[in-house]
């Protein structure tokens, strides 16, 4: 399971199992339940593993080149994101983030917002430890008025406090609060740390002004990278799993841990096969391989078709939405882990051209033409931004330029019937278009629309971004 994005999974995991000795299995299993097993299993933990492998580099290692602020404190990034930036796939470079890892074992977090002015669109999406969207603050959701958000975990009950607009109630004892804030153009940038200056973070004691609860123990966070998470996924999952209580909505998985349970993966243990046979560590390989390759197979199918494109419009990414479906949050997470819901910001997916090949800009240029008065229909706005398909992240150019979006339309040069060409190449295509040149990698590319809080048009299917056609 992945960092970022693994390219030949658990093939060291299978050189440390199959050169193990033969030994007793810990229970009967029929011939080839431990691969069904592991499979479903591998299916199960990957966006969970990706979860920790981001946490890790962004709260807990210091040492990190990626390491943003401790746990329950904000960290304001400033600036949109850049290839610098690798510890996500797929970031935006629309908005600049502030992020807050969660600590929720001892008590409740209040989050504050300030007013945003009317015009900026801004959003703060909650995520728990399974990866599921579990609610939303911001101009969509609760308006651009300030406003104060609790945040409880699962151990939490009671009341809705004094001073406190809306709980937010978490399924997992961590937590990742997504704030992503609307930046216009470069000069608007000390605009933008004005608004990120008014975001807040206390614990619940202090918005009482009482006495805080004995503080949660330590944690022993075990070093996760992506060579680690190729060879020992259960290890990580099972670590994950200790604060992920299988209490309230999450009791339904309590079958699917029991089961699990049967080669080893049970929350809060080492991870070990050393009670299974030879064989069905074999299978247990092989299951995780067939995992794998089942959700890059989804995430090829993921959504609707449209000229191309991959369009989910599914509404909400938590729990109730996914029901059951861990194939289809694994395949969201390795399109692109912490995407928003559907009706926050809609990612329609660069498939294929418009003669149904594999976008790739070492051998081929393209162009993206939208008609007149044809763009995205987003309240807030859109954005088309290039990554390099074999990392999914943003990539170095001579231009500094990720994505066109609307804040760029001024600037951008419209065709004599009042159409909008973008160029997608590698290289310039000359200084008279270069205005809406969007620069791609040497090789094949991965291109992400985004309309933000779209319209119902967008939603219910009625408007299809165009082909991207290959320049003959």
């Amino acid at each position: 399971m992945p960092l970022k994005q693994l390219k030949t999974p658990v093939c060291a995991f299978a050189f440390l199992l199959l050169g193990a000795a033969p030994c007793v299995a810990q229970e009967k299993l029929a011939e080839g339940e431990a691969k069904q097993i592991a499979e479903e299993a591998f299916v199960y933990g990957f966006p969970m593993v990706m979860n920790y492998g981001t946490m890790y580099e962004y709260a807990v290692d210091k040492a990190s080149s990626q390491y943003k602020a401790p746990f329950n404190q904000i960290h304001n990034t400033a600036r949109v994101y850049t290839p610098k930036d690798t510890a996500i796939i797929t970031p935006n470079s629309d908005t600049p983030y502030s992020l807050l890892w969660i600590d929720l074992r001892a008590e409740p977090l209040v989050l504050s917002v300030p007013e945003v002015e009317k015009g900026r669109y801004y959003s703060v999406e909650l995520f728990d430890l399974y990866t599921f969207t579990y609610g939303y603050i911001g101009t969509r959701a609760t308006g651009n008025k300030p406003g104060k958000y609790m945040i409880a975990g699962p151990g939490w009950k009671g009341e809705t406090p004094p001073g406190i607009d809306k709980v937010f109630p978490c399924e997992t004892e961590f937590s990742l609060a997504a704030y992503r804030t609307q930046l216009f153009e470069p000069k608007d940038i000390d605009n933008v740390k004005k608004v990120q200056a008014g975001y807040g973070v206390q614990t619940l004691s202090e918005h009482l002004k009482k006495p805080a609860p004995p503080a949660a123990p330590e944690v022993k966070w075990p070093k996760i990278d992506k060579t680690l998470a190729e060879t020992d996924p259960f290890a990580f999952l099972n670590f994950v799993l200790q604060f992920c209580p299988p209490t309230g909505p999450a009791g339904v998985e309590k079958p699917l841990r029991e089961r699990f349970a049967k080669i080893g993966i049970e929350a809060g243990k080492p991870f070990s096969l050393d009670k299974l046979t030879a064989e069905q560590k074999a299978e247990v390989v092989a299951g995780m391989k067939s995992g794998y390759a089942k959700i890059k197979d989804k995430v090829g199918n993921l959504g609707r078709e449209a000229n191309g494109w991959r369009i989910m419009t599914s509404g909400f990414v938590d729990r109730a939405a996914y029901r059951g479906d861990w194939l289809l949050r694994a395949a969201v997470a390795m399109a692109g882990i912490y995407g928003n819901s559907a009706v926050e910001a809609m990612y329609p997916m660069l498939a294929t051209d418009s003669e149904g090949n594999k976008p790739d800009c070492s051998k081929n240029r393209y162009t993206l033409t939208f008609p007149k008065d044809q763009f995205p229909p987003a309240k807030a706005f859109w954005s088309v931004t290039m990554y390099d398909a074999k990392t999914q992240l943003l990539i170095e150019n001579p231009i500094n330029r990720y994505l066109i979006n609307t804040p760029m339309l001024p600037e951008l040069k419209t065709n004599a019937d009042g159409s909008l060409t973008i160029y997608i190449q590698k290289d310039s295509p000359g200084k008279d278009k270069e205005s809406n040149w969007l620069p791609a990698p040497d090789g094949p590319i991965y291109v992400v629309m985004r309309l933000y809080w779209p319209e119902e048009a967008a939603l219910k299917g009625e408007w299809k971004p165009p082909a991207v056609q290959r320049v003959k």
